[in-house]
């Protein structure tokens, strides 16, 4: 993520992140209401410490069904406190006592049925509530917060999306080269990983370049939805509506068929991955069509609370962005779970060679 370009210009400011899992806040938006009535169970868990699928796994056990019959909307980090919504489909059974669910890592929020499954990303979107400490130039980032309100940030992938140490784009790339990949689930995630680094440098190179201008050709999305049209030309209506934010402009998610941008910005995408034909030609062979995702990411009612050298700040995004993106353009920021899990790993691995 480092050599992908600043929005903003890169930050001055250093700041920690995730001293504590609490400094991380993470809260599942569903987009509706469960209906009371259904055999799948909705629950509202908030969890401390544990990952989406370890809590998966002790539904699964408490309530007695199948693996499979549990689902979630979306995977969480381990290292912060997250309020996640599961579903547990238990045909012609009593109703569990979830309530015994609660420990120090799991506290049961709510718990209804439902008349369908809970599937993978039907989230409207995530409250984030996240806590900088021992920041430096405060002044710099509560700039970076007024103009990140009035423009947004790239919107980046972040880096939970290739793994540890980015293993999933070298993974996806090694499927291409004929590794051979059983797993539907892991094979998914390495091409979500290639196509997902395919649209961070198509972005990162359109916003060094030309920054948040518009191009002839421009694949331009409707706010708020996945609907697009190509703006041949901008004039005088067009640009009104792209400053009033009814339009936004957008970068390829690479699949099969040729090219959604045209004109100036087709151009100038080609140019941005023409050495990354392999991963190109490797999602097409996969069976991936041409998609878009919004260039700009802009978090809804965001706020900050300054304290000493400690920054709150809390805000909103939509399903399948990412709160790191936000972040980057704040404060050169150490994650510091993950700069502990690094020495513990360097640790072991120190012990194992002697």
């Amino acid at each position: 993520m480092s050599e992908l370009h600043y929005l903003h210009g890169k930050p001055t400011a250093t700041a920690d992140l995730r001293t504590h899992n609490s400094d991380f806040l993470v809260q599942e938006i569903l987009p509706f209401a469960p209906t009371g009535e259904g055999e799948h169970h909705l629950l509202h868990i908030r969890k401390d410490g544990l990952n989406t699928v370890e809590v998966a796994k002790m539904l699964s056990s408490f309530a007695h069904v199948h693996p499979k019959e549990v689902t979630y909307a979306g995977q969480k980090d381990k290292n912060a406190v997250t309020e996640q919504w599961f579903g547990v489909r238990i045909p012609g059974k009593e109703t569990p006592d979830w309530q015994k669910l609660n420990s120090e890592q799991i506290t049961l929020l709510s718990a209804s049925r439902h008349g369908k499954k809970l599937r993978i990303g039907a989230l409207a979107g995530n409250r984030f509530t996240l806590v900088l400490r021992n920041v430096t130039e405060i002044e710099d980032v509560v700039a970076r917060l007024k103009e990140i309100t009035k423009i947004g940030v790239p919107n980046y992938f972040g880096e939970q999306r290739f793994g540890h140490e980015g293993k999933n784009l070298v993974f996806g790339r090694q499927m291409f080269g004929g590794r051979n990949v059983k797993d539907r689930n892991k094979r998914s995630m390495y091409l979500s990983a290639v196509r997902s680094n395919l649209f961070n440098v198509a972005t990162s190179s359109r916003l060094a370049i030309h920054g948040i201008t518009t191009l002839s050709g421009d694949c331009v999305m409707l706010a708020g939805s996945k609907s697009y049209f190509i703006a041949e030309e901008w004039d005088e209506t067009l640009t009104a509506r792209l400053a009033k934010k009814d339009i936004q402009l957008s970068a390829p998610m690479w699949g099969r068929g040729l090219p959604l941008a045209q004109a100036e910005a087709a151009e100038m995408e080609s140019n941005a991955l023409q050495d990354l034909a392999v991963d190109r030609d490797g999602l097409e062979h996969a069976g991936l069509s041409q998609e878009r995702r919004a260039l700009l990411l802009e978090p809804q009612h965001l706020q900050y609370q300054i304290e000493d050298d400690t920054i709150t700040i809390k805000f909103a995004l939509p399903s399948g962005s990412y709160a790191t993106s936000v972040l980057r353009e704040l404060a050169d920021y150490q994650d510091v779970q993950e700069v502990a899990r690094k020495q513990r790993l360097a640790a072991e691995q120190e012990l194992v060679a002697k």
